[in-house]
């Protein structure tokens, strides 16, 4: 209930406050009149009208979305490598993703309004499913894949990709401030035809990794007594990882790289609530959306008229928290 009454306030909060100052009664009333059937009068012109439903709305709800899937998908993670410091780009999705919104841009696909985005999910999913499949080689025994070869085989292809993507900026100088606007991350949506297309991979990745919630919570006993359980490992992993780096990947596409979100929320939920996963996945979920719409309200109201890259905000509140996790690991 405090997780939900903190998103419905983030939501309110960005919905309502921007560089431009509306009458907040009038905002409401207006997204009123855009989800009832019929019409009421709310007040505003026709640009204030426009300012709310075509760029504050759909950009307060792709915020919600991204925030949720990143921090689901760093909860996931955590849960496979039994690992608290793994992220959502632990197979390499930032590299690969990265790699291809260069490509893109820099051969002038970028200009379309769809490349970017699709080059970029191809990118990140390649990379994570060649992380997965070389690092699957490694294993304990017989049966079960060492989750340190898959950590291994992820900073390897991270580091490659990497290595191409700075090859090709330096090849193409011009480039680079379009480049390093995408690396940043940013909310550059208008309208709701981009939330209609990540919405469907919303659904089946969250289903998919909350239906394994008590899988992950058996992997923190070890892979060996989870094995023991009934649970097989091999392939539970495989549909996690899946879902989590096309979860990822998708975020990744339409906004950019957003860091820390997919650590500092799963870490607060069990700092506050619980060590389940059962309670874990669902609240990273929530808090996750609720984090990334206040940073993206902080990332476009703190320098106005200008904006913020979202991921110098993300950086801001999460380097220091990851601070904090590594000094309380350390003393404890």
């Amino acid at each position: 209930m405090l997780a939900i009454a903190c998103l419905l306030a983030s939501l309110l909060l960005g919905v309502l406050v921007g560089p431009t100052n509306l009458n907040p009664f009038r905002v409401l009333t207006e997204i009123i009149d855009w989800v009832l059937p019929f019409s009421i009068d709310s007040g505003l012109s026709n640009i204030e009208s426009s300012i709310v439903i075509d760029i504050r709305l759909p950009r307060v709800i792709m915020a919600l979305l991204v925030g949720a899937m990143l921090a689901l998908s760093g909860s996931a993670y955590q849960g496979v490598f039994r690992n608290p410091l793994a992220e959502p780009y632990l197979l390499g999705v930032a590299a690969g993703a990265g790699l291809g919104a260069t490509i893109a841009i820099i051969t002038n696909l970028g200009e379309s309004k769809w490349s970017l985005p699709i080059f970029a999910f191809v990118g990140g999913f390649v990379a994570s499913a060649i992380s997965y499949f070389v690092g699957s080689a490694g294993k304990t025994n017989g049966r079960l894949d060492n989750t340190v070869s898959l950590i291994l085989a992820g900073v390897s292809i991270s580091s490659f990709f990497t290595a191409i993507q700075v090859y090709l900026q330096q090849a193409h100088v011009d480039t680079l401030r379009e480049v390093y606007s995408w690396v940043l991350g940013r909310f550059s949506v208008q309208g709701f035809e981009e939330i209609l297309i990540v919405l469907p991979y919303f659904f089946v990745t969250s289903f998919v990794i909350l239906l394994y919630r008590r899988v992950l919570s058996a992997f923190e006993v070890g892979e060996e007594e989870a094995y023991s359980l009934g649970v097989d490992v091999r392939t539970s992993r495989l549909i996690v990882l899946l879902a989590a780096s096309i979860s990822a990947s998708v975020a990744v596409a339409f906004t950019g790289l957003i860091g820390f979100v997919g650590i500092i929320i799963p870490h607060l939920v069990r700092l506050l609530f619980s060590n389940s996963y059962r309670v874990i996945l669902p609240l990273s979920m929530i808090l996750g959306a609720s984090f990334l719409v206040l940073a993206d309200l902080l990332a476009r109201t703190a320098v106005s008229p200008g904006e913020l890259p979202i991921g110098v905000v993300t950086a801001f509140v999460g380097a220091p928290f990851f601070v904090f996790v590594l000094y309380r690991a350390r003393t404890a």
